[in-house]
């Protein structure tokens, strides 16, 4: 009797023994998962905050550059590092050059990001004449401008066909969407704020047409991709 019950005590003893290394082993692991899922989040919002962050376009102000349900990249590093909420630049970066395509919180609510292209800098002198924009008092060949009404506006109606003309502040950009007859710019609220810029576009790595799109779980595998936009480089 006193072998058999010394024999249970070994047995058991054994058994205890194998358990704590597993139990170890399964709590190492979920640790190690714990840990890859942190840092994986830590990762990602870096990234966000001070590399690329990817931005949807809600509407057609942009067109025929950006169309509706194009989803783009946007550098965030390019015009410098900026501390988030501060908004304090830790490290310079390039300035804004003519042509960019520029996300900026929207001057009127920063809430709101918009995405304009640049049309003119500090300093200059800024003109639309019937449309056309002048530059310091020259006429600019404006290959992205898309018109959609030929007939220009008087100014003093609106400023959207004839405006000026104004000089640019300094640390400030004057923005115009490329579909200049549909689009909500400086020309109708003035200025954007160099430490309002928040980066350079430059690739659409999404698109999809959501204009016949009716939100049904029914309709979901109806998406139509815009294939022919993945990858598509921003000029």
């Amino acid at each position: 009797m006193k072998k058999k019950l010394a024999l249970d005590n070994a047995v058991n003893s054994d058994i205890a023994k194998s358990a704590v290394p597993k139990e170890k082993a399964e709590k190492g692991k979920l640790r190690e998962n714990i840990e890859a899922i942190v840092i994986a989040i830590i990762l990602a919002l870096f990234i966000r905050t001070f590399i690329v962050q990817a931005f949807k376009i809600p509407s057609g102000s942009m067109i025929p550059t950006l169309l509706v349900g194009d989803h783009i990249l946007v550098s965030k590093f390019i015009y410098g590092v900026k501390l988030p909420y501060l908004n304090m630049t830790i490290i310079p970066g390039a300035t804004p050059k003519y042509n960019d395509i520029v996300v900026f919180e929207y001057p009127k609510d920063p809430q709101k990001d918009y995405i304009k292209r640049v049309i003119g800098l500090p300093g200059d002198i800024v003109e639309i004449k019937n449309k056309h924009v002048y530059i310091n008092q020259i006429k600019i060949e404006d290959a992205h401008a898309y018109f959609t009404d030929t007939q220009g506006s008087p100014l003093i109606s609106r400023p959207r066909d004839n405006y000026g003309p104004v000089i640019v502040p300094d640390n400030s950009i004057f923005v115009m969407g490329d579909n200049r007859d549909h689009s909500y710019d400086s020309r109708f609220w003035g200025f954007v704020g160099m430490d309002a810029l928040k980066g350079k576009a430059f690739i659409v790595y999404f698109s999809w047409d959501t204009s016949t799109f009716d939100w049904t779980f029914s309709d979901f595998f109806n998406i139509n991709v815009r294939w022919s936009r993945l990858g598509h480089l921003l000029k």
